[in-house]
């Protein structure tokens, strides 16, 4: 099993950050099932704007609780290289039919170098790929949040056989995908207009109502969109993953990432063992 290599330290201040904005972000996706009828949510169409004011403004408190004292220039820059990457990768699916070519790696690089760093990494490149190809809207912060919690999770995964990563990883690329594609639908059902009235959204309904509207409006318009996105998380982590993960991760050692790690696996060693010490330092 690959030791876990930490790009990216969480200490306690930026995790209850991260949780924090976690806890908001749902909000601003799920507000529909809680809306009453007589709130302004549920009688103003751009009310809920106001969410994605505030959820840049969370996500910037986050990112600077990350980097205080837990983001080196090291990790910076291998941030900006996965970044780079991933918004010259995202236009070539530009979502046709679901083809998202951009989330596998926010699974591999959220693997390898951590849960922070696959947050981060999340939202830094759906903010990049949107400065290329002029995506920049109302919607963005939904999807660079929906993409930073893509990375979060694969940074959280457990360690398992080298033999059965792929075939985990695959398997959560898969889930996120079409939890990814659920999420965004919550950001702009309420608004979708000429809908039949069985799948469009009411304010002061039962949450299981609009639960069950909701679901019927995903059927209808986005399935096949989320699938498509799953199937093509499972094939470019299936067929890239191995030599991906492999690059990563020598990356990380050149960058000594994992230092501290290995320092605290030689202070529980023999101070005395020659070979130990000329580990530590080869």
């Amino acid at each position: 099993m690959a030791t876990p290599m930490r790009a990216i330290a969480l200490r306690p201040r930026s995790t209850a950050a991260l949780v924090l904005v976690s806890v908001a972000g749902l909000l601003a996706f799920l507000w529909p099932l809680f809306a009453t009828a007589g709130s302004r949510l549920g009688q103003h169409a751009d009310a809920p704007l106001v969410f994605a004011l505030l959820l840049p403004l969370l996500m910037a408190v986050v990112l600077f609780e990350i980097s205080e004292g837990g983001l080196d220039v090291k990790a910076v820059a291998m941030l900006g290289v996965l970044s780079a990457v991933g918004a010259a990768l995202r236009p070539l699916g530009a979502g046709t039919a679901g083809l998202e070519t951009v989330f596998f790696l926010l699974v591999l690089g959220g693997r390898v170098f951590g849960p922070a760093f696959g947050f981060v990494l999340g939202s830094t490149t759906l903010f990049a790929s949107a400065l290329v190809t002029g995506g920049v809207g109302p919607w963005l912060p939904y999807q660079m949040l929906g993409a930073a919690w893509v990375g979060l999770g694969a940074g959280l995964l457990p360690r398992v056989p080298g033999r059965w990563e792929l075939l985990l990883l695959a398997g959560y690329g898969a889930v996120a995908g079409l939890l990814y594609g659920v999420a965004l639908n919550f950001s702009f059902w309420p608004f979708a207009s000429g809908l039949a009235s069985d799948l469009s959204f009411v304010a002061g309904a039962a949450p299981w109502e609009n639960l069950r509207r909701f679901g019927l409006f995903s059927l209808a318009t986005s399935v096949w969109w989320d699938v498509g996105r799953a199937v093509t998380n499972v094939v470019l982590i299936a067929v890239t993953g191995r030599a991906v993960l492999g690059t990563l991760r020598r990356a990380s050692r050149r960058a000594a990432f994992d230092a501290d790690v290995e320092f605290a696996d030689v202070e529980l060693a023999d101070a005395d063992e020659p070979a130990t010490r000329h580990t530590l330092h080869g």
